[in-house]
């Protein structure tokens, strides 16, 4: 447990404001992440040092395509988050304020990564922005260490605390869950603008890749697929999307995601972005990276195993075209 970082007295209250929730919390409560607390007119995080698992995952699980692909990173998570999506597809940790964690220093989250040779830290699992603090810590020490810092985010956070730690993360991949409000509102407790904010922001200091969760008659029609395309490719065409196929789990029940409806997303997707994947499916060529210009396969994976690497320099091995990523 410690103090929180962004937060207000309110009266007798306090309000945190690490996200866009602001959440006023009573004396004994907590937000809507679950883990910030009042306790005696303080707001303090409960998850700070605590950790639910840690595992060795090659960066394509993150998803992570096009930074340092066919390495291995130390990645570790906690209970938590900001978001309370229906379809939550880890709903076991972040949805629960204590689902059995173990005590984990920043020290010990640092040597365990470099015993174990990784090339750095992903922060995963849950929403790493609610824990902040304790990821700001690591983080800064992972950079001393000569460690890279990777978040898997829901990209749920207001600008000053973004701002404070994009200088120490090197990569992120960031859910944009949908494309319209009432979505984001009635499904996520959330808002879409704060997360194409972020996106934004992001991708003008670190690596970034998206990911799309597509579920059936929620966030899969064409006009919105296209809305999504056309943002996406005004910030950059080349930023990786992943679309990754639904499962019913949680509060949600829908029928899994059709691979029909996977690959029309990804032929409307790749009008206009260059690097669009499919997901925890079985899909033909679904993971495999081309270069968008001669159409060579560049990279070949089969599940979370590559081969055949054809970028060199940062660039096609047969026409030379730069190819966005950490390679």
């Amino acid at each position: 447990m410690k103090t929180a970082l962004y937060w207000e007295k309110s009266g007798d209250k306090v309000r945190c404001l690490l996200c866009p929730h602001y959440c006023l919390i009573s004396e004994g409560e907590n937000g809507l992440c679950k883990i910030r607390n009042n306790i005696g007119g303080t707001l303090v995080t409960t998850i700070f040092g605590e950790v639910t698992s840690t595992a060795i995952d090659p960066i394509e699980k993150k998803p992570l395509y096009h930074y340092l692909p066919g390495s291995m990173i130390f990645s570790a998570g906690t209970n938590g988050c900001n978001l309370a999506c229906q379809f939550c597809q880890n709903w076991e940790i972040s949805q629960t304020p204590d689902s059995g964690r173990q005590k984990m220093s920043s020290d010990e989250i640092i040597k365990a990564a470099l015993n174990a040779k990784s090339f750095g830290v992903a922060y995963t699992y849950n929403e790493p922005f609610i824990w902040f603090e304790f990821v700001l810590e690591t983080a800064k020490k992972a950079r001393k260490a000569g460690l890279k810092n990777v978040l898997v985010t829901n990209g749920y956070i207001n600008n000053d605390p973004l701002m404070e730690l994009l200088p120490y993360i090197d990569a992120m991949n960031i859910d944009l869950k949908a494309f319209k409000q009432v979505f984001y509102r009635d499904i996520c407790k959330g808002d879409v603008e704060t997360v194409k904010s972020t996106i934004i922001k992001s991708f003008e200091k670190c690596h970034i890749e998206l990911t799309n969760l597509l579920i059936p008659s929620q966030n899969d029609t064409e006009e919105e697929l296209n809305a999504m395309a056309n943002w996406v490719a005004d910030i950059s065409p080349d930023i990786p999307f992943h679309l990754s196929r639904y499962f019913a789990q949680y509060q949600m029940k829908s029928s899994p995601t059709s691979i029909v409806a996977l690959e029309k997303a990804r032929e409307i997707l790749s009008k206009t972005v260059n690097y669009v994947y499919i997901g925890n499916a079985n899909v033909k060529d679904g993971s495999t990276t081309k270069c968008y210009k001669c159409k060579n396969l560049l990279v070949t994976r089969t599940g979370y195993s590559i081969s055949n690497i054809k970028i060199v320099n940062g660039k096609c091995g047969y026409c030379g075209n730069s190819i966005y990523g950490t390679f």
